[in-house]
């Protein structure tokens, strides 16, 4: 039994909760927080079977490690219930986290790492029935685990997440955080008086002018998920493909991948008979690095700041436009992204209060050790139920420059990709993660 065909059976479920009492109050969204729409966000971790522990043991280590960081991280063990404005807030009442323990029979060479909807998605990664944060410990045939958890996007972006998920596992290794979150919202005020470029309300609008969702989507407009495997000499040579002979400005890794995936898109539309489509592409911006205006000290507090400070610019442009990736100009720093484009967007949901902003989430790349190794690999898994797909490129565990990248997108579109590029985009397998001997 192996891919996606195997069963997981949950052998104990319990509530971790902080190892020290923790006050409870009412802590409140930022308006960066407030863009988002009530979606969870799944990270999982796999790893080869340690040589002198035993599952118990690791169970016992995860637990004792999570409870104590909890006490730092104390939103991961709130619940998020609403005000009397009917916006969402974090009640912080050290509720604590679901935590399970479970056996999955198949190997972890054979897990079906391509296809993560048939083997992660309600499997290995667990779905989020309460509070803000669930984990799942999953034990595999061969002795491999594989530890998952799911959290609430409305209360951590990724690189909250990534800053939790470094504190655990320094708490497993005994060793003392290295960096102490920070919930100072006051950090993310409106501007005052009040301005943001106009470009902002074509990017987004508030929720309550949206027509009803549609129906579920079927055929070609499904969204799937899938894994693949591109190395550095394929991303260097995107890089100098998208690079200009006459520029003297190269192209970064990212800015060449995302151009690359608006010319598969684009083709793909126009052999659908869609080439007047709108499509929109967007990159990740961390406001964290950017709203600090060169002040040091406000630099150091946003480094540490615990919950959502992501915005995501993004132009358009027709799906006949196969050329020139029309974002380009803003994926290489040109107005509004930056500091302005964060800024903007405060004050820009500061003036819709109490209407949720629609959004678009890129989840960057995750690292952890718990005491037993680097894990053999790990990935964010977002299957959000949005119609719009997305794309996050992530560093190879096992080779300097070779990515791992988690697409999220529609049939067609990954057909059109595996079609045309299947030189670059190669299916993640065992053989990339050197699993080949992980039993």
């Amino acid at each position: 039994m192996g891919g996606g065909d195997f069963t997981v059976t949950v052998s104990r479920k319990e509530v971790v909760a902080a190892v020290l009492p923790v006050q409870e109050y009412w802590l409140p969204l930022s308006n960066l927080d407030l863009l988002l729409p009530p979606v969870d966000v799944g990270v999982f971790f796999c790893y080869k079977k340690p040589h002198d522990l035993t599952f118990g043991s690791m169970i016992g280590v995860l637990k004792e490690a999570l409870a104590q960081a909890l006490v730092s991280y104390y939103p991961f063990g709130g619940e998020v219930l609403s005000n009397s404005a009917g916006e969402p807030e974090l009640l912080c009442n050290n509720r604590g986290v679901d935590f399970m323990e479970a056996y999955a029979d198949v190997q972890l060479q054979n897990l079906n790492l391509y296809n993560p909807d048939e083997s992660i998605e309600s499997k290995l990664v667990p779905k989020k029935k309460h509070g803000v944060l669930s984990v799942q410990v999953t034990e595999l045939k061969c002795g491999g685990v594989v530890v998952a958890c799911t959290f609430d996007h409305r209360i951590a972006d990724a690189y909250s997440a990534n800053m939790f998920l470094v504190s655990w596992a320094e708490m497993a290794q005994s060793k003392p955080l290295s960096v102490l979150p920070s919930f100072r919202r006051s950090l993310l005020n409106a501007r005052r008086p009040g301005s943001y470029d106009p470009s902002l309300d074509d990017m987004y609008v508030p929720m309550s002018t949206l027509p009803p969702p549609k129906a579920p989507q079927s055929g070609d407009d499904l969204l799937i998920n899938r894994l693949y495997y591109v190395t550095a000499e394929h991303l260097s040579l995107l890089q100098s493909l998208a690079t200009s002979k006459s520029s003297s400005c190269k192209r970064t890794k990212l800015e060449s991948l995302s151009a690359f995936l608006w010319k598969m898109v684009a083709k793909s539309a126009v052999t659908e008979n869609a080439n007047q489509k709108i499509c929109r592409m967007g990159t990740v911006v961390d406001g964290r690095k950017r709203l600090s205006s060169g002040d040091e000290v406000k630099a150091a507090m946003l480094a540490s700041y615990f919950g959502n400070v992501l915005s995501i610019p993004f132009v358009p442009g027709r799906s006949s436009n196969k050329g020139a990736f029309p974002g380009a100009d803003r994926l290489g720093g040109g107005s509004p992204s930056g500091a302005s484009f964060s800024e903007d967007i405060q004050q820009w949901q500061s003036r819709w209060t109490g209407i949720c902003g629609v959004i678009r989430a890129e989840i960057p790349s995750v690292k952890g050790g718990f005491g037993w190794g680097m894990p053999a690999l790990g990935s964010y898994h977002f299957p959000w139920g949005g119609e719009a797909g997305y794309v996050m490129p992530m560093p190879s565990p096992v080779r300097d420059g070779d990515w791992v990248v988690y697409m999220h997108l529609s049939v067609g579109q990954i057909e059109w990709i595996e079609t045309e590029a299947a030189h670059i985009f190669r299916p993640l397998s065992s053989e990339y993660l050197n699993l080949s001997n992980s039993d």
